[in-house]
């Protein structure tokens, strides 16, 4: 993945921020580290309102203490089904604009929400409990919704929503490029960032104690073992931020509810622009 020059100087402003905090307390630099990691390297907009989302009604959900956006389209014919897309890490809703029309033809009623601190809506950090807890409050307010499209990290907050919510409804997942297991994401943090061992130990234990559940936990792998929805996984060989090889574990374990579509040349943000994809 190229990092533009921004990234670079941040990304080394870091690292010897880190590295001299954790001279004096691996605690105080696992702390600061878990705040970078939350972070979104990209926020607000960098693009015009697409055509589609003048025609959307536009939604504010008070979540957590922050206004967040979002929107919804209305099928002439409708299904009765809903459909909740689900944005990555450092993205928003605006990017999945192509999948508007489409879903609005066969008859589903469409929502789309910024996630904390991503696109339009308010705040500085997201992990992905924080995003399976926004999730909830808007299937608490606008569900039930019976099926949710997924890309990267809305794919790890959209799958532990699941093992949260009502499993009575009938419901569809689709997960494109999902971020599979936390701990690969962890271990590219700390050697994006030079994190030393003492580090890493305080940052483990610091989840830990956030959320009496090791960093292991939060796998989508441990999940699709204990729900039994329809799975449609999307995901690229050639991935880089979400590794593929993350999948093959899960893939070995030939789950029936769960069909793969494994793509190449795509990587991690082309493959949910893919008119194939679509």
């Amino acid at each position: 993945m190229k990092m533009k020059l921004a990234q670079r100087v941040v990304i080394g402003y870091y690292k010897t921020k880190l590295r001299t905090i954790a001279m004096v307390s691996p605690r105080k630099a696992a702390e600061q580290a878990f705040r970078v990691f939350c972070t979104p390297y990209s926020r607000g907009v960098k693009q015009k309102e697409p055509v589609i989302f003048h025609k959307a009604t536009k939604h504010s959900l008070f979540f957590e203490g922050l206004h967040t956006k979002g929107f919804q389209w209305t099928p002439d014919e409708p299904n009765g089904q809903k459909v909740l897309i689900v944005h990555g890490f450092s993205s928003y809703s605006y990017k999945f604009e192509k999948y508007i029309q489409p879903l609005l033809k066969e008859g589903f009623d469409i929502l789309a929400f910024d996630a904390p601190a991503h696109g339009l809506s308010e705040g500085k950090m997201i992990n992905a409990l924080i995003y399976m807890r926004f999730l909830q409050a808007v299937e608490q307010k606008f569900g039930p919704i019976n099926g949710f499209i997924a890309h990267s990290l809305g794919g790890l907050a959209t799958s532990l929503l699941i093992e949260q919510i009502d499993q009575s409804v009938n419901r569809k997942l689709v997960l494109i490029a999902p971020a599979t297991e936390t701990r690969s994401a962890v271990a590219g943090f700390y050697s994006m960032f030079r994190i030393k061992e003492p580090v890493q130990t305080e940052f483990e234990q610091l989840i830990m104690e956030m959320t009496g559940k090791p960093t292991d936990h939060f796998s989508i792998k441990r999940v699709v073992q204990s729900v039994q929805l329809p799975i449609l996984w999307v995901h690229d060989q050639g991935d880089r931020i979400c590794p593929y090889n993350d999948t093959i574990p899960v893939q070995s374990m030939q789950l029936p509810h769960i069909q793969f579509r494994i793509t190449e040349g795509l990587g991690h943000n082309k493959i949910y622009r893919d008119k194939q994809v679509i």
